[in-house]
């Protein structure tokens, strides 16, 4: 179960058996995740968790279960979120959770929760895993937007349960993981019907939920068990996931922690928190990797790409919610770059075998994790890096790269190298739907078939700042001092600036579902969050559930 230690330390893993907040069973190739919030045990004190509401704590848990159905249930085809409580899905996250917690904690568990549900429609697309949710009460807020990430959603008709999004009229605030932008882009609401839905704290039922597009179907109580079965057999038989498949275990991350360090066995977190950085390094793999799917099984979660993105993205987690002031993170690798290039062939040669395809999910979705995480991030690419194929990704999720670029005369091992291959061709895209390479390049024909041509190749300092791969290579009399300044510069700038530029530029051209809600949960919820009109003592979100009304200003700007 995730924890607060005594300096309130909040980790993401959950130990197998411990979900104190969900119940899951399987039956064939369809798995039920039954939402039964444990109202007593809140991750934070100050709250009870009333009407299966939630929070972080009840998140992490669902991010497990999920996980462990992807790796251990590879055999699962079509997920079916309901809820153990009779006539009551979901609330939504806990008000009363949000009103006292801190602007940072509120954001960060908007981006979490958000994460989860993309990571579902992720496995939807890529992987053909399907989610069904079978509404069978009450659902408000981020209950309905946990079930706008599945594929299709079924209401209980029973006169009383309704789907509402009440943010805005009872609390001043948006719904933050995905709720408006999900309504409009993914279900196809009409924006005027939109419009009356999100402004009704009461929501909508029945025929008219299904009318207006809310929902898929609806049956009334003693038919609604089998339409739920129905469409959950739909989707298992239009799913191609392996039925006779075998899953392996995931087992507990091996993190060390101490003041100023996050060791894991392929990833080490070194803090500076006098500059405010934190430095990131990613090691490549070691001795005699697995080469055919058997040995690869056998290997299970220790198989350096899984076990290397897994403790990867609980890095990004921890350094989130625990290190906020830590604004710029210094991304570097350590090892052989060929050894990077030979695990990423092995994936592309076996990438139909299903723990390898899920192996890259895990990765494109932790990648993606970087991508929207609102830290400034610099790649350092010096001797002993191994910033090829996968790892380069890292390099190229950055805002800027800085290479050195030593005196050809120093000999060939002071020279440090790069290396794309067909990993970095749209195989991990990021939330914007396109390869960070392509991206990089705004899809410029020129610029990507030099890269096309460099594929494979192992590429030096000038060769990669011709093709545009790096940003910049200062020489040896010039690199410390360059580095440094960078470093300081941007420690210097404003952190709420910084974050509302990167989240414009790491993703030109056209908007994606995911660009869009993380593009407004960085600007517009931040800003509403901070409002008086929500938060201000007079503010609605702060005011709910006392019985006083809140006093807004006025202005619209």
């Amino acid at each position: 179960m995730p924890t607060v230690n005594q300096k309130e330390l909040v980790t993401f893993d959950v130990a197998p058996g411990e979900h104190r907040h969900w119940r899951l069973t399987f039956d064939g190739q369809v798995a039920t995740l039954a939402m039964d919030v444990n109202e007593d045990y809140g991750l934070r004190p100050g709250y009870k968790l009333k009407l299966n509401s939630y929070d972080l704590g009840v998140d992490i848990e669902l991010h497990d279960i999920l996980q462990r159905i992807r790796f251990e249930h590879p055999e699962v085809a079509c997920v079916v979120l309901t809820s153990a409580r009779e006539r009551m899905f979901c609330a939504g996250a806990n008000i009363y959770m949000l009103g006292t917690s801190s602007h940072a904690w509120k954001v960060n568990f908007c981006k979490f929760t958000n994460e989860t549900r993309n990571g579902m429609e992720d496995s939807s697309r890529h992987d053909d895993l399907k989610f069904l949710a079978a509404l069978n009460g009450t659902t408000a807020g981020g209950g309905y937007e946990l079930a706008l990430a599945c594929d299709e959603i079924l209401l209980v008709d029973d006169r009383s349960s309704a789907v509402s999004l009440p943010e805005v009229p009872l609390l001043g605030v948006l719904p933050g993981t995905g709720g408006l932008t999900r309504v409009v882009d993914k279900r196809k609401v009409r924006r005027d019907r939109a419009d009356m839905f999100c402004t009704n704290p009461d929501g909508v039922k029945g025929e008219r939920a299904k009318e207006w597009g809310l929902v898929d179907d609806i049956a009334v109580p003693e038919k609604f068990p089998e339409l739920v079965r129905t469409h959950a057999q739909a989707l298992v038989n239009d799913s191609t996931r392996p039925a006779a498949a075998k899953g392996i275990k995931l087992t507990p991350l091996d993190r060390k922690l101490d003041d100023d360090t996050y060791h894991y066995k392929h990833v080490n977190v070194a803090f500076d928190r006098a500059a405010r950085t934190a430095t990131l390094t990613v090691r490549a793999p070691e001795g005699v990797q697995p080469q055919e799917p058997d040995a690869i099984h056998a290997a299970g979660d220790q198989w350096w790409p899984l076990a290397m993105a897994r403790e990867l993205d609980d890095a990004i987690l921890m350094l989130r919610v625990n290190e906020p002031e830590l604004g710029l993170l210094l991304l570097k690798t350590s090892g052989s770059a060929e050894a990077v290039l030979a695990s990423d062939a092995v994936m592309l040669e076996h990438r139909n075998d299903w723990l390898v395809r899920e192996t890259i999910g895990m990765l494109r979705r932790t990648l993606a994790r970087l991508d929207v995480s609102s830290r400034s991030m610099y790649a350092i690419i010096e001797p002993g890096s191994c910033f090829a194929g996968v790892l380069f990704e890292l390099a190229l999720a950055a805002d800027r790269s800085y290479m050195l670029a030593p005196p050809e005369e120093e000999g060939d091992a002071s020279i440090p190298k790069i290396a794309v291959d067909e990993m970095n061709f749209g195989l991990l895209p990021a939330v914007n739907a396109r390869g960070r390479l392509e991206t990089r390049f705004s899809g410029n024909a020129r610029c990507m078939a030099g890269a096309v041509e460099a594929k494979g190749k192992v590429l030096g300092p000038k060769e990669a700042l011709e093709l545009g791969l790096i940003t910049l290579a200062p020489d040896d009399l010039d690199w410390e001092d360059e580095v440094r300044m960078a470093i300081e510069e941007r420690a210097a700038l404003s952190p709420d600036a910084l974050t509302g530029m990167e989240a414009s530029l790491r993703f030109p051209g056209a908007e994606t579902t995911e660009t869009k809600v993380f593009g407004r949960l960085s600007a517009w919820q931040n800003w509403v969050f901070i409002r008086p009109n929500s938060t201000g003592e007079q503010g609605a979100l702060k005011l709910f559930g006392t019985g006083s009304k809140a006093r807004f200003n006025w202005e619209r700007v």
